[in-house]
C-alpha cells in the first residue's frame, strides 16, 4: 500500500519527520504524494465499527435534511447560500456516505472529504443550536477528522501541529527551557516599572497555576509579562509550571486523538505535581475547550473534570474586577465604539457570555459598547476557528468566510473589537488586513494594563 515520505498514515513522531514537513514549502511534495495515497478501506470500516457511538449514528439516521441548519452556518451565508454548504449536506455527503459505503471509498472521495471537513467547517457547533433535533454537525466533523487523519488525509499544517504536540508538548517547537527563559526575560524587562514583579516557577500549593498558548511565548512575549503584572497587581499567589505549561491542542483540530491525550496528560500531570487550588488558562478558546471541556474525557476521568478546578482567563478577570483585586481608573475607561467577538469555545460551548459582559461594564464607558447582531451564544464563528486560520490550501475559503464577521463588525460601527481568544484575534487581524474596514482589535490584557490602578507598593522607585 503506497505511503509517501511526507504524506502517510503515520503520525509525526520525530524531529526529523517534523523538519522534513516544515521544509516542504506550501506542501508541494506533501500534496503531490497525497494524490497517490491509498485508502485502507478495511481499517477505515473497522475503526468506524469500533468507535462510532450511538449518538452520532442516531444523528445521521434522524437528520431530516430540512435545511433549518443552513442559515446557522457562516460559510453557507458567505458563499451565496450554496446548497452544498448546508451543514446537513456537508456531513451526510462525507461521513454519512463513508458509513453507507462501509468504508469502501477511494482517494478522490477522501480528498473531497478533507476539503469539506477542514475547508468548509470550523466545528463551531452553532448548527446544533438551530437543529430541531439537536444534531451537532460540528461534533460529527470532529469525529470525521479523526477518520481522515488516520488515513493520512489531513492538511499539512494540521499534520505539523499534531506532530509538534507529540514532540514538544506544544503547538510550536518551544521547549520547556524556552518557555521559562522567555517568561523570566520578558518580566525582567518590566521590573523597573513595577516593583516586586516576578514570575514564580513550580510553586506548590499556589492559589493559581497559569497556563498559556505557545504562540505567546514565540510571538507575543509581552502577553506573558502582562499576565504577570496583573497577577502581581491583584496580589495573587500564583505560579507557572516548568512542564505542562501549554494549554492548546492543534492535535484536536487535526483529529489526532492520541496526541490530544498526550498533550492534556502533560498539563494534568503538572496540576497533580504542583497541586494548585485552580488552573487559569490564557485568552484562548480552543485551549479552554481542549483542556477543560474535552480533556477529561480523553483522559478517561469519570467525573468529567480536570484534576483541579480550571477556568478561562475571562473568569479570573471578572472576579478580580468584582472583588476589587484589580481597580480601573475611571478616567482611562474605553471611550470609543467597541464590540466583542464571542468565542465559540468558551461562550457558545462554555456559557461565559455574561462573564465577558461583566468585564465590559468595568472597562468601557457607558454608551460605547455595541453588541454584534447576533451576539453571545448565537454569534457567528470568527471565521478562523477549528484550524481554519492556519491552513494554506484553504486560505481563500477562509477569507471568503471572513465576510460574515466583517459585515457584523461594520454594522456595529465599532472601531475596536475585543477578542479574548487567539483564533478570534488572528481572524479579526486578518480580516482587517484583507478588507481594510478601519478597526483595531485587542486581547484584554493590554487594555487592562493601560487602565488599572497601581498600588503604591508596586510603583517605580522615585
Amino acid at each position: 500500500m503506497y505511503s509517501g515520505k511526507l504524506c502517510s498514515k503515520e503520525p509525526v513522531k520525530t524531529k526529523e519527520q517534523l523538519q522534513a514537513l516544515l521544509k516542504d514549502t506550501r506542501g508541494k511534495t506533501y500534496y503531490k504524494e497525497m494524490q497517490n495515497l491509498e485508502v485502507d478501506t478495511d481499517l477505515l470500516w473497522k475503526t468506524i465499527q469500533t468507535t462510532l457511538n450511538s449518538r452520532i449514528k442516531t444523528w445521521l439516521e434522524i437528520c431530516s435534511r430540512c435545511g433549518i441548519c443552513a442559515e446557522s452556518c457562516f460559510l453557507y451565508l458567505a458563499n451565496d447560500k450554496d446548497p452544498t454548504q448546508i451543514p446537513s449536506y456537508k456531513i451526510q455527503s462525507t461521513l454519512g456516505e463513508i458509513i453507507k459505503r462501509k468504508g469502501d471509498v477511494d482517494n478522490a472521495f477522501m480528498q473531497t472529504a478533507m476539503e469539506t471537513t477542514w475547508g468548509k467547517c470550523t466545528c463551531c457547533n452553532r448548527c446544533a443550536m438551530y437543529c430541531p433535533n439537536g444534531i451537532d454537525t460540528g461534533v460529527m466533523f470532529s469525529y470525521l477528522r479523526g477518520l481522515l487523519y488516520q488515513q493520512g488525509f489531513v492538511p499539512l499544517e494540521m499534520k505539523i501541529g499534531a506532530g509538534m504536540h507529540r514532540i514538544y508538548y506544544a503547538q510550536m517547537d518551544i521547549t520547556d527551557e524556552d518557555f521559562i527563559d522567555t517568561f523570566e526575560w520578558i518580566v525582567e524587562e518590566y521590573e523597573k516599572d513595577y516593583q516586586g514583579l516576578k514570575v514564580p516557577v513550580d510553586v506548590k500549593n499556589a492559589d493559581i497555576m497559569y497556563t498559556v498558548n505557545a504562540r505567546e511565548v514565540k510571538y507575543y512575549p509581552e502577553d506573558l509579562a502582562y499576565a504577570a503584572i496583573l497577577f502581581n497587581l491583584a496580589q495573587e499567589n500564583w505560579t507557572v509550571t516548568s512542564k505542562g505549561w501549554e494549554e492548546t491542542s492543534l492535535a484536536m483540530f487535526a483529529g489526532d486523538w492520541e496526541a490530544c491525550k498526550i498533550q492534556v496528560k502533560h498539563v494534568y500531570e503538572a496540576m497533580e505535581r504542583l497541586k494548585p487550588k485552580r488552573m487559569i488558562g490564557t485568552e484562548c478558546g480552543h485551549a479552554h475547550r481542549a483542556t477543560v471541556i474535552e480533556g477529561p474525557y480523553w483522559m478517561g476521568r469519570k467525573d468529567g473534570k480536570p484534576p483541579v478546578e480550571s477556568i478561562h482567563y475571562v473568569e479570573w478577570v471578572a472576579e478580580a474586577l468584582r472583588t476589587g483585586k484589580l481597580k480601573i481608573n475611571p478616567e482611562k475607561r474605553i471611550k470609543t465604539p467597541v464590540t466583542i467577538q464571542d468565542s465559540c469555545n468558551y461562550v457558545r460551548n462554555g456559557g461565559l457570555k455574561d462573564i465577558t459582559r461583566e468585564i465590559i461594564s468595568y472597562i468601557v464607558e457607558p454608551g460605547y459598547f455595541v453588541e454584534m447582531e447576533p451576539c453571545g451564544e448565537n454569534n457567528f464563528c470568527c471565521g478562523g476557528g477549528g484550524g481554519f486560520n492556519g491552513i494554506g490550501i484553504y486560505r481563500n475559503h477562509r477569507n471568503k468566510g471572513l465576510t460574515v464577521k466583517r459585515d457584523q463588525i461594520i454594522k456595529t460601527g465599532a472601531k475596536l473589537v475585543l477578542a479574548p481568544c487567539h483564533n478570534c484575534w488572528d481572524a479579526i487581524r486578518d480580516l482587517e488586513e484583507e478588507f481594510k474596514i478601519g478597526i483595531k482589535w485587542s486581547f484584554l490584557k493590554p487594555l487592562l494594563i493601560d487602565m488599572v490602578e497601581i498600588p503604591e507598593s508596586m510603583k517605580p522607585a522615585s
